[in-house]
Parts: structure tokens; C-alpha cells; sequence
């Protein structure tokens, strides 16, 4: 897909606050500093839609992205690094499943994972989740850059074997430095949309 218009449009915490304009919604999720905000710039084209940042866990909130006036990327918290306390991230998380579990527009959720580590316990929690009730998932493995290629085959199967990997399931190989799958991640995705 190529994107000529994308604009984060509200951040929101609660119900109260999302887009009521029935569009399709992508959700991103994953932990923090595993290049989110990357992914979305790269599939974007643009180099600072989303925020990159060196503190890890910056996203608070649910951040609604409108592509092309069609769609919404929605990018979820990351979890597992932020410094907050144990009731704000109690408080995240309940938002979090909310969002997942109540949104009806929410067509499938992006899992991202950092492809040179076994998958966190939140990792293959998330993953879980998704599966449990049975929303679509795609899982992204990014920076595959950092990995030469040789050592691609055994991360992946590290990656899956860890979270019990569905092969039904897309699942990524992806880079924002290189754009490797930067295009297998536009199909994954727009078969959702269709």
C-alpha cells in the first residue's frame, strides 16, 4: 500500500474517547523498545509520525493513527519496561483489554516481537491472549537487521516454539532499517481490511 495521508488523530484512555467513525482499526502491540513506533513509520513512509524514543514505555496511551481516511492504526502501551507503578500499570492494563476485548471495529492486532530474544512472558502472554478469544493476530519479528541471515531460520523457530505459534498465523520477518517485510506486513494487514 502506498500511503499518502496519515495523521495520529486523538489518544484516548477510556471508551469515552475513541473514533465513533466506524472505520476498520489495526492494533499494534508489543513490549516497549521493540521498535513500535519504527514499524509504523516504515510502513508509513514517514520518518516521525510516531514517536521514537530512547525511554522506553513513553506510549500511554491508545493512539489512533488515520491512514488515507480509510482506516485507523491504533498503537496499544507497550508493557514490560515502563518504570510506573504497579497500579498504573493495573490501570493500563485494564484499558488495554478493553480496547482488545469491547472494540468492535478492531480487525486484527500486529504482535511484535524483538526477533533476537526468546519472547517475553508478556510476549507470549499477548500472544495467548489474542488466540484465547480469537481475535486475528499477526506476528511481527523486528530487527532482523541485527541477526545475519544464517541465524534467521533459528530465531524464527525459537520465536514460535515460545509462544506455541499457530501457523495459521502470518508471521514477519521485518526490519525498518533495511525494509525487509516491510511489503509481506502491508498484505498481512490489508487482508484484514479487505
Amino acid at each position: 500500500m502506498k500511503v499518502n495521508q496519515a495523521e495520529i488523530v486523538m489518544s484516548a484512555v477510556s471508551k469515552a474517547q475513541y473514533p465513533d467513525t466506524h472505520l476498520k482499526e489495526i492494533a499494534l502491540a508489543g513490549r516497549s523498545n521493540v521498535g513500535k513506533s519504527s514499524f509504523i513509520n516504515t510502513l508509513l513512509g514517514r520518518k516521525n509520525l510516531a514517536r521514537t524514543s530512547s525511554k522506553p514505555g513513553k506510549t500511554q496511551t491508545l493512539n489512533f493513527y488515520l491512514i488515507e481516511n480509510q482506516f485507523y492504526f491504533v498503537d496499544v502501551p507497550g508493557y514490560g519496561y515502563a518504570k510506573v507503578s504497579k497500579k498504573e500499570r493495573a490501570k493500563w492494563g485494564k484499558m488495554i483489554d478493553e480496547y482488545l476485548l469491547e472494540r468492535e471495529e478492531l480487525e486484527a492486532v500486529v504482535s511484535l516481537v524483538d526477533f533476537r530474544h526468546e519472547p517475553s512472558k508478556e510476549d507470549c502472554q499477548m500472544y495467548q491472549f489474542l488466540k484465547y478469544y480469537d481475535i486475528p493476530v499477526i506476528v511481527v519479528a523486528t530487527k532482523a537487521d541485527k541477526i545475519p541471515r544464517g541465524k534467521w531460520n533459528k530465531h524464527e523457530s525459537m520465536i514460535k516454539k515460545a509462544l506455541d505459534f499457530d501457523k495459521e498465523d502470518d508471521f514477519i520477518i521485518f526490519s525498518s532499517v533495511t525494509k525487509q517485510g516491510k511489503e509481506e506486513a502491508w498484505q498481512a494487514i490489508e487482508h484484514y481490511l479487505a
